[in-house]
Order: structure tokens, then sequence, then C-alpha cells
């Protein structure tokens, strides 16, 4: 069993704010000229590919990043080689200049040590959870759902990138912050920013749970935080 994950951080020198991530998504997919990138954007002509996004959009650092996971380290090659570099994000035009390019090679796998993560906008309901968890009482049932619900983002995470956990994922979630309202895709959800410990070894800057592909759910080990 190879759980090797590549990954490749492409981070630009260009400042963006939140809520500019999913324009500078709609600006590399324009950039592409129609080249048919679909794990850029994830549609394909019969309509929306379901899967975990393999290449995802971030504000790292206050600036413009690009997260590629997997076969989406290769597939990056085709907005090198198409995009003059200058986008419009939004009303704003923008020429894109490369800070740093950093290639690394993670062991995704469940260890018998634990690390210490945060997930920032994170987004971990749908209607159904949602309702549920509007229904719990106490702070506990809260957590003990939202526990829940990560591990299952961890395990979503990993069929998504064709990995499979040996042994049984845990999460203990040790911080939340209070809910928040994340616009996604036109309508308020709510997210929030947690701090947890888990036995899986997770790479810097993925995503878990609803939106990652636009920033939502981004995860930083805790030893490596230096925002």
């Amino acid at each position: 069993m190879q759980n090797n994950l590549n990954i490749l951080l492409v981070q630009f020198s260009n400042p963006i704010y939140r809520d500019e991530i999913p324009a500078f998504r709609g600006a590399i997919v324009n950039a592409l000229q129609d080249k048919g990138a679909d794990l850029f954007h994830n549609h394909k002509e019969e309509g929306l590919v379901y899967r975990y996004p393999l290449i995802q959009y971030k504000r790292i650092h206050q600036k413009a990043a690009i997260v590629c996971i997997g076969e989406g380290t290769e597939a990056i090659g085709q907005f090198f080689s198409a995009c003059d570099f200058v986008v419009n994000i939004g009303d704003r035009p923008l020429e894109l200049e490369v800070e740093s390019i950093k290639p690394n090679k993670v062991l995704v796998q469940v260890w018998d040590s634990i690390f210490s993560y945060t997930i920032r906008k994170w987004l971990p309901f749908n209607k159904e959870n949602y309702e549920q968890y509007t229904k719990l009482e106490s702070l506990a049932e809260k957590y003990a759902m939202l526990e829940r619900l990560l591990i299952g983002n961890i395990l979503s995470f990993g069929k998504g990138v064709g990995i499979q956990y040996d042994k049984q994922v845990e999460c203990k979630i040790t911080e939340a912050s209070e809910p928040m309202s994340i616009m996604h895709k036109g309508v308020k959800l709510m997210g929030f920013d947690v701090a947890f410990k888990s036995n899986v070894s997770l790479p810097d800057y993925i995503g878990l749970g609803k939106g990652v592909s636009v920033g939502n759910g981004m995860v930083k080990r805790m030893e490596s935080n230096k925002e």
C-alpha cells in the first residue's frame, strides 16, 4: 500500500482578500482557455465531477496560492504553459508573480503518535447533519458530533487521493471558535476555526469539509504554524 502523497505549493507574491479566492479560482480557470483541464474546476461537459479537489485555491500569508495534490501536481503544468500570468480577479487586473514553488512528499497514514492541527473556516455540515447539530443542547454533544464529522472528512480525503488507512482514525477537538457565517456559493453556512489532535499525518494546507477548492477548511500542523 502506497501512502506517499505528492504535494506542490505554488505561492504567489500577490496579496488577495479572502473573499477574492473564488474570483482567483475563476481567473486561473479562464486563463487555461478551455483546454479541458477539469482538475482545475471539477467540471466536464456532462456536468459537475464529484471528487476531492486535487487543485485548491488558497490565501496563504495573505497572498494568492495554489495547492496541488496527487495528479494535480502534474496538471499544474497546463496552467504555466497556457497562461501569460495576467488575470482579472473580478474587475481587478492582476499580473501574477510566482514567489515560490515548493514540492513535497507526505506520508499520509495512521500512526501510534498524535499530531496537533488547526483547521480554519471549516464547513462541516450538510443540510441533514446541520439540523441534527442545532438540536443538540450540551457542548459535549456538539463537540462529539464535530469530531465524528471531522473523522469523516479525513476518511473522505483519504479516499479522494487514493489512500486507505490501515487503522482506526481518531480525532479530538481541543478548541473551537464560536460558530461563524461563511459565504459559499452564495449561501451562508455555519463554519468554525478549530484546533484538533489526530493520529493521521495530514499535509499542510490541504482542505477538509465543504468548499475546500476555494480555501475553506484549510489544515495546518501546529508545530509548523508561523502565521
